[in-house]
């Protein structure tokens, strides 16, 4: 008898010792390249440029994940993830100690629950259904950084329930360090105007043998976007939609996808023109894009990308394309060529780096020039 109440002991100490069991997980991307790239903006004009640039394919970055076993299916979870800048050292995300990615929470069968700053909905979904998966240099952001988006101060839901994904998530300020550029200002958590910087989103994608398709939805209050006089600044804001799409054949995956965007109450689209300080499009934008990946070997693998986006009222509709080439030497590194060129006119200043209209501080090009570039580099995953 003694000796069977002592079993009985160790076991009960062993099950406890397995709901304490805990991990963390360093990991993270090393990611540098050469670039060229015509037609930049400079005092003197346009001028050619060859420099050094980090996060090419993958922003570098280095996070630790962590999980405990809390028993019953329940689990607590973090993640600290840190951007930086190989070819200065520094911190990225303006300078963010965890500028990427930092939250706690609780997850279960029935997905996770997360609170403080994390990839939106949006974000998750370009990773999901654009051809260059939201790389650095050159992709769908180029187009619309919202694909790339972050919030502040936010809680998130993620359920995964057979093939199909949901995403929610809500913040009350998106964006502390100063509203959303060029929009400096007011950043959220104002007493007495929740709306102030306010953000929340919902993604759907549903991904079954060799087909995927997504639905997405944002909307963003901007702060203070310094509007027209007289303006409600609380007031302005961004929504964007999107529906995409992907099937597998073989060694090839084709991309397809729309995003529809509408900027409110005086706010205005990135990329949207300018006509002496006034606005002369409706605030509407239509961007479409339709890609390629193909695994020529199972070392090489090869992407094109076309982007084409129609702002309602003008006709300053810029394109882009995209080419890139990776071989892997293993899992962990890898070389890449991507070569990229944007086509403007009619005053949109498309450039590489983002679009946007003269002093919107997103466009790269001056006037209509069109831009090219190419980056070679390398990247390291541990």
């Amino acid at each position: 008898m003694k000796m069977k109440l002592f079993a009985a002991a160790v076991a009960a100490m062993a099950a406890g010792g397995a709901y304490a069991q805990s991990s963390v997980t360093l990991y993270g991307v090393v990611d540098a390249g050469i670039e060229y790239q015509n037609h930049q903006p400079n005092v003197a004009g346009s001028h050619d440029v060859v420099r050094l640039t980090s996060g090419n394919m993958s922003g570098s970055r280095w996070g630790l994940r962590g999980v405990e076993d809390l028993g019953g299916g329940l689990k607590g979870l973090f993640v600290l993830e840190s951007g930086f800048n190989v070819d200065t050292g520094t911190s990225g995300q303006n300078g963010r100690l965890f500028g990427r990615q930092a939250f706690v929470g609780l997850g279960s069968q029935w997905g996770q629950l997360t609170l403080g700053r994390h990839q939106t909905p949006f974000y998750d979904f370009g990773l999901a259904f654009d051809p260059m998966a939201i790389s650095t240099n050159y992709s769908i952001t180029s187009q619309d950084a919202g694909f790339s988006s972050r919030a502040d101060n936010s809680l998130k839901y993620i359920g995964k329930f057979g093939g199909l994904t949901a995403s929610l998530l809500y913040s009350t300020g998106a964006n502390t360090q100063g509203g959303i550029t060029p929009y400096v200002g007011t950043a959220g958590e104002v007493p007495g105007s929740y709306k102030t910087g306010r953000e929340y989103s919902a993604s759907l994608i549903y991904a079954g043998g060799p087909f995927s398709v997504g639905v997405v939805f944002d909307e963003t209050n901007l702060g203070n976007p310094t509007p027209t006089a007289g303006a409600d600044s609380t007031r302005a804001k961004i929504q964007r939609a999107s529906v995409a799409g992907t099937y597998a054949f073989g060694p090839a995956k084709v991309f397809a996808g729309y995003r529809y965007a509408h900027a409110l109450d005086n706010a205005r689209l990135p990329g949207g023109t300018l006509a002496n300080g006034t606005i002369v499009d409706s605030g509407v934008s239509n961007l479409y894009w339709l890609g390629m990946g193909y695994q020529l070997t199972p070392a090489l693998s090869l992407t094109g990308a076309a982007y084409y986006q129609d702002f309602r009222n003008s006709g300053a509709d810029p394109w882009s394309f995209v080419a890139s080439a990776d071989y892997a030497f293993s899992k962990r590194t890898d070389a890449y060529l991507n070569v990229a060129y944007t086509k403007n006119k009619d005053g949109s200043t498309l450039g590489l780096g983002g679009s946007g209209a003269a002093g919107s501080g997103f466009g790269t090009t001056n006037g209509s020039a069109n831009q090219f570039g190419a980056v070679v580099g390398v990247r390291h995953k541990f």
